[in-house]
């Protein structure tokens, strides 16, 4: 894949990351999360470090998601290897949370697996389905 056709793939993947990230962090589960994680949630988003988590987090689902699933020539691979991928990494937020933090809300656990799982599948397709159309 080219590198113009790699950063058309990516910059499609960060719109429909932010778009849905965004909208479920903003408007959807908003106030599940104040509810459950209020007391441990900062005041103003540090935008250096989410920015950082997207970036990075992108590259990961380019390169164990989308690549992967172009090179096989089908779209359920890249649905399946993003849902593998966003499952894995909520997880490892969630669980270690879980684990290492005092009074970390145990509802959120379900909540976030689920989220994280459906978000990356999708990203991972409107990926996959970029490559596809940019030939």
């Amino acid at each position: 894949m080219t590198a113009g056709r790699l950063v058309a793939v990516y910059g499609a993947m960060l719109v429909a990351f932010l778009a849905l990230d965004l909208l479920w962090l903003g408007v959807v589960a908003r106030d599940l999360y104040r509810r459950h994680l209020g007391s441990l949630m900062r005041a103003d988003v540090h935008w250096g470090a989410a920015l950082a988590f997207y970036l990075i987090y992108l590259t990961g689902v380019l390169v164990l998601a989308v690549l992967p699933a172009v090179e096989a020539g089908t779209w359920t691979r890249a649905l399946g290897l993003g849902a593998l991928l966003g499952l894995v990494a909520y997880a490892a937020w969630d669980l270690t949370n879980l684990a290492v933090l005092d009074r970390f809300p145990a509802a959120i656990v379900p909540v976030d697996l689920a989220w994280g799982t459906f978000l990356t599948a999708v990203v991972a397709l409107a990926g996959y389905g970029t490559a596809r159309l940019l030939g």
